[in-house]
């Protein structure tokens, strides 16, 4: 069999983890955040000094943050959990450790600590949770979409045929439900003039996203590189989805009220759901054999399409809800409390939809797999916005607060804001946060590159994982190069 078919092989035919295994690696990235951060008090704490050494900073956060989860997803896919409860242990030590330390200096209950620790005030002009959200679910696509073709990349992880829940399915609607978070209408700004000059402005400014698709497209075509059909078809992928998904989203915004994305995302996917059950139109996507039109051809990509406008519209909603202005500890706390519930109360109506109509399905991009989407997005939100409070709470604690991406105490002097702002020049998470797209791309352009170069399909599990930590070093390095030199490469 030709190698390519071979690959093409080894990625077809799955059906996914449970919903539960899959909520399970939400809790590693926010840990992993947190141990960073009280590493960073720790080593403060013990030598007094922290090092500004641009090298020491990426190997700390790749260290951190890379490593734990390529290595979650490979070699230690089968312990997960217990790396988790490990990793939650060492945290509770080092936060009880903290909590002694300043209660040595200052004295004081633990009631007290927690009860003053609800009231301070908060600086509001970030919400850094989201940009967290953001550049992890960027960071796992990256690792995901080379490590599927390794071995040592657990089958059940990938993306699956028709139906079923595997982490990459996730990873593709929570790219879209990223976008949305951070849009412009969910970041409160009103379109200014004309309504429709402000769509064709939308449509001008995806062509980057078009123009990757075509070259996306000529590169697999004339180098017969493997590519999974059923995916998204023959000719489509997935840069063509986010641009559509973008313009479609504005036209939708511009007409009906922000504050009712939530209703558009429910009606559309509620309309799609009914015409896939009351129509030919799923065993077209399924089961037809015909790709001779562009429509049969491509009709994965193109149905989807639905299913991701949903997906971005309930996004939206959730980004409009989380960039409110809050000043206090304990309104985080609430919202923390809504998406847990948020989470909870849609995987309840999963599972009804599951029972009554059908299972999720990455490939329709069907009304389970919205609702299994957001719901395990607001349950990463929760987790990562857990994580911030914490490490709030530990830098209170130790009066100290320069890590990176995460909440600091209103009032800061003006020497402290400078030191910070020099901690994120040095930070892993705001070099992806700076040029997202260009990560994403450059993660897609060397997933080629080693395939060319790696029989993937023959290496041993120790080859595969060192392939997979340099292919991540080397994306990071790149991007924290043009990072520390204040570059941002936009497109458009």
């Amino acid at each position: 069999m030709d190698e390519a078919l071979v690959k093409v092989a080894f990625v077809s035919n799955l059906n996914g983890t449970t919903v539960a295994e899959v909520s399970l690696g939400s809790f590693l990235a926010p840990l992993c955040i947190l141990s960073r951060g009280l590493f960073l008090i720790v080593f403060h704490l013990c030598r007094g000094v922290l090092p500004f050494a641009k090298g020491a900073h990426l190997v700390l956060d790749f260290t951190a943050l890379i490593m734990p989860m390529v290595l979650s997803c490979t070699v230690l896919s089968d312990i997960l959990h217990w790396v988790i409860v490990g990793l939650a242990v060492a945290d509770l030590f080092v936060l009880y450790f903290l909590y002694r330390n300043k209660k040595a200096h200052t004295g004081g209950s633990f009631g007290g600590s927690l009860h003053s620790f609800m009231n301070i005030h908060m600086e509001t002009n970030l919400v850094p949770f989201v940009t967290a959200f953001r550049v992890l679910v960027n960071v796992k696509t990256a690792i995901s979409i080379l490590a599927v073709d390794f071995s040592v990349f657990p089958r059940r992880y990938a993306k699956t045929e028709t139906y079923g829940t595997g982490v990459m399915d996730f990873g593709v609607g929570a790219y879209v439900m990223a976008n949305a978070l951070v849009c412009p209408e969910a970041r409160g700004k009103k379109i200014q003039g004309s309504k429709f000059k402000y769509v064709v402005k939308q449509l001008l400014s995806v062509w980057p996203l078009v123009l990757l698709g075509l070259v996306r497209l000529a590169s697999v075509k004339s180098t017969g590189y493997h590519e999974h059909v059923t995916e998204y078809g023959v000719h489509w992928n997935f840069f063509f989805t986010l641009a559509i998904v973008r313009v479609v989203a504005s036209a939708l915004l511009s007409v009906f009220p922000i504050s009712s994305s939530w209703l558009i995302a429910l009606l559309i996917s509620g309309v799609y759901q009914f015409l896939l059950e009351t129509t030919d139109l799923k065993s077209f996507i399924i089961h037809s054999s015909e790709r001779t039109t562009f429509l049969q051809a491509n009709r994965e990509g193109i149905f989807s399409v639905v299913g991701y406008v949903a997906i971005y519209m309930a996004g939206v909603q959730v980004g409009l809800y989380l960039m409110r202005t809050r000043t206090l500890v304990k309104d985080w706390i609430l919202v923390v409390r809504n998406l847990l519930l948020g989470s909870f109360g849609l995987w309840l109506v999963l599972y009804a939809c599951q029972t009554y109509t059908e299972p999720v399905s990455r490939r329709m991009a069907n009304l389970s797999f919205c609702i299994w989407t957001v719901a395990q997005s607001l349950f990463f939100l929760a987790c990562l916005s857990t994580a911030d409070v914490v490490l709030l709470f530990a830098k209170t604690m130790s009066k100290f607060s320069l890590v990176s991406t995460s909440w600091n105490p209103a009032g800061s002097s003006q020497t402290e804001g400078k030191l910070r702002k020099k901690m994120d020049e040095l930070c892993l998470i705001q070099s992806v946060n700076r040029n997202q797209l260009l990560f994403f791309l450059l993660a897609n352009l060397m997933t080629g590159l080693t395939n060319v170069l790696v029989d993937t399909l023959k290496s041993n599990d120790f080859f595969s994982v060192c392939v997979l930590q340099s292919y991540m070093l080397m994306n990071s390095l790149c991007i924290f190069i043009l990072h520390i030199n204040n570059i941002t490469i936009k497109f458009w």
